[in-house]
């Protein structure tokens, strides 16, 4: 079995250990992510994991032959040659094992008297190439090409004509072609549409190696990973299942470790107010001593927290008042010289919405959101505003306007009403400024930094409307978690697209989705909508035609979704989406209470067999005390087992 490992490896930068006597096992079937706050190490564990970086101490192992592919986050190039061209440079390794077989046959010409020693290496060599997929690359390429977003015409397409995003596809791309029997990912998810995400964790769930990744797209890891290391203050500790029972794990770990932190900040603040008043009293220097000592070795013990688990929560500055109807579309279209974008849009965004705007790439989701915001006027058709609506917009070409040479925490109280001044070191380190980041100048920032900054800002401004365009883009998963719990309680209407499936699924109450010249509207949630989508592609409700009206009686339930000339839904399909949503959370309900008890379940059988076990020791059978308490024990734990599966039989029965 191929595997790639390491044990008790530590690596440290100057005085910060990055690891520290860590562990790790990847084999075929791992499936595993690596978590940890901003600046934790990840990236560095990944490449010392790929053998480009070398630990200071401990081992490394990878079987002989062992096939790693590495993913790094950015800063890819690819140029020279044709998209079709540089994917194939991904067989490389069966090239090479083609010259070895062909050089094998010369010399079974050149050395008879080695021929059969010589055709079982060709034999050999044979196997591993036609296992490896080496035949059927062409089927393959064109397969995860087009899986992550690329056409066949851009196969013809130099490399160098692709965009920066579009080069770390090609890269990633040429990782999952190659068939590695380990796969490591830094931040896969980055430039991806949700529909390229989806193809990916289609393709992580089937994939037949061992694979390590990092990424902030909560939904996508707990659909691809069966197991979470995290990476805190150099150790490395891992926790079996997805992500969000990971978090669940975690969550409780973190009440009693705060508890402690506590307690510890008091005793530490106690000590260092009596060494400040009595620290120069002669009578006292020998107490004040004694107490240094004490707190000397409670800073060398001190608890952390991770950032990635502090919770932190803001509002926005109270929503101006605005009319019910916020935002009226008619007739909307916008063309670049050819078909047009957007053609004949009609849509009314009604207070306190939160609207999604779906579609793939090129769909024209960008383009809709600076028409809404104003900055694109050249288009035909009606955009009116409500009463009193105040605009806030947010994209990515925010951050070149982000300059200045006062630092972060200078510009944003500036910026900030008087009532958030005191939150903004909270919010701040939401947004991954933590610590002295706060007193970064504004022009050494780099541009996802600047990025977040234009967010943060946006967020301080009392508006009604919120515009915004990828705005989970440089952020991590706590940070994300922060601003979809803003959004969900401010008080006025948003228009959002994003390609992060839990942030929408989270936030949006319609969705709008574009498709080049056309569009359709669902008034359900994003789950309902993608359930939508997986009806029509099976056949059990008919597409709607161009320009009609969307209905359907199959799977999911009835609702009706509206073309270009069709206005919202009837309310007999709405009636029957909450009722299927009401179901939904019931079901989620029982889910997660069958999966608590089957994680108690198992942890009461652990430690049954522990205490079973404990009683072959010397040290309890031969003492009568031991053994009858050990017994007690066990059938305490009987009870609360039997307990335990009724009411998981319960529990299950109903789901």
């Amino acid at each position: 079995m191929s595997f790639v490992q390491f044990s008790k490896v530590s690596l440290a930068f100057g005085d910060r250990d990055i690891l520290k006597d860590a562990s790790i096992n990847l084999h075929k079937g791992s499936k595993a992510a690596l978590t940890g706050a901003n600046g934790a190490g990840k990236s560095t564990l990944i490449k010392v994991m790929a053998g480009l970086v070398k630990a200071d101490s401990g081992e490394r192992i990878a079987e002989r032959g062992a096939r790693i592919s590495y993913l790094p986050q950015s800063g890819l190039v690819h140029s020279g040659c044709t998209l079709k061209e540089e994917a194939d440079k991904a067989f490389a390794y069966g090239y090479e094992w083609q010259k070895e077989i062909d050089a094998l046959g010369d010399r079974m010409k050149e050395e008879p008297d080695k021929a059969g020693q010589l055709a079982l290496a060709q034999s050999e060599l044979l196997a591993k190439l036609d296992e490896s997929g080496w035949y059927r690359r062409e089927a393959l390429a064109e397969q995860v090409l087009l899986g992550l977003g690329f056409s066949r015409d851009d196969f013809a397409k130099q490399t160098e004509e692709f965009s920066g995003g579009w080069q770390m596809r090609i890269a990633l791309a040429k990782s999952l072609m190659a068939e590695p029997d380990i796969l490591l990912l830094d931040e896969p998810t980055n430039y991806l549409d949700i529909e390229a995400r989806n193809w990916l964790e289609g393709f992580l769930s089937d994939f037949a190696g061992g694979f390590l990744l990092v990424s902030h797209d909560r939904y996508f890891l707990d659909h691809t990973i069966t197991e979470v290391y995290e990476l805190f203050g150099g150790q490395l500790r891992r926790y079996s299942g997805n992500f969000s029972h990971y978090e669940e794990i975690r969550a409780q770990e973190l009440e009693t470790l705060t508890a402690e932190y506590k307690k510890q900040q008091d005793e530490i603040a106690h000590l260092e107010e009596f060494i400040n008043r009595f620290g120069y009293k002669a009578t006292k220097a020998a107490q004040a001593q004694e107490r240094q000592k004490m707190l000397d070795k409670l800073l060398a013990n001190k608890i952390e927290i991770p950032e990635s688990l502090k919770k932190i929560h803001f509002n926005f500055p109270p929503a101006p008042h605005s009319g019910q109807l916020v935002l009226t579309l008619q007739g909307l279209t916008k063309s670049y010289g050819g078909p047009a974008v957007i053609n004949g849009l009609d849509i009314v965004v009604e207070r306190g919405e939160r609207l999604v705007v779906a579609g793939r790439n090129g769909a024209g989701k960008s383009t809709l959101l600076r028409i809404l915001a104003g900055v694109d006027s050249g288009y035909s058709g009606t955009v009116r505003l409500g009463t009193d609506v105040a605009v806030g917009y947010f994209c990515q070409d925010n951050a070149e306007k982000i300059t200045g040479q006062e630092t972060i925490l200078e510009r944003l109280e500036a910026k900030a009403p008087l009532a958030l001044v005191p939150k903004l070191r909270d919010m701040l380190g939401a947004f991954l400024f933590r610590g002295d980041d706060v007193f970064k100048s504004i022009d050494v920032l780099s541009g996802g930094e600047k990025s977040r900054i234009a967010l943060l800002e946006l967020l301080l401004r009392p508006v009604n409307l919120l515009v915004l365009d990828e705005p989970t883009n440089h952020l991590d998963m706590h940070s994300k978690d922060v601003l979809l719990d803003a959004l969900r309680d401010f008080g006025g209407t948003v228009v959002f697209v994003s390609h992060d499936r839990g942030f929408i699924e989270g936030l949006a109450t319609r969705v709008l989705e574009l498709k080049p010249g056309s569009h359709r509207i669902f008034p359900g949630d994003y789950k309902y909508y993608m359930e939508r989508l997986e009806a029509e592609a099976a056949g059990e409700i008919p597409p709607p035609a161009a320009g009609a009206s969307a209905s359907s009686s199959a799977k999911p339930p009835a609702r009706q979704s509206s073309s270009a000339s069709s206005s919202d839904d009837g309310s007999s399909g709405k009636e029957a989406w909450e009722k299927r949503k009401q179901e939904e959370a019931e079901r989620r309900k029982l889910e997660k209470e069958v999966s608590r008890l089957e994680s108690l379940i198992g942890a009461a059988e652990e430690k049954k067999a522990e205490l079973e076990n404990s009683l072959s020791l010397p040290e309890v059978y031969s003492n009568g005390e031991k053994a009858k308490e050990v017994q007690r024990k066990i059938t305490e734990l009987d009870g609360e087992l039997e307990r335990l599966n009724a009411d998981w039989e319960a529990a299950a029965g109903r789901l």
